[in-house]
């Protein structure tokens, strides 16, 4: 099990929070614990899921405008 804890920035768009919304939500086909709080989500599942949902978040905001996305991954327990 690994947690990543991500946030994207859409570049150039008058649209970034539908931008974000519509990246998580193309996650619900994955198989993660996802929490998002104001700034960030936190995505915990196994290291498949984890990094196949970034992938995910990153194309999908991605196929719409430019965009950055930070990511700390851990597979710390706590």
């Amino acid at each position: 099990m690994i947690t990543a804890e991500v946030s994207l920035y859409p570049q150039k768009t008058t649209n970034a929070s539908q931008i974000i919304n519509d990246s998580l939500e193309a996650l619900a086909g994955h198989s993660l614990n996802a929490n998002t709080g104001p700034i960030s989500t936190r995505l915990q599942g196994t290291e498949e899921e984890v990094w196949a949902g970034l992938k995910t978040l990153f194309n999908q905001a991605g196929s719409r405008s430019e965009v950055n996305m930070v990511v700390t991954i851990s597979n710390s327990a706590g």
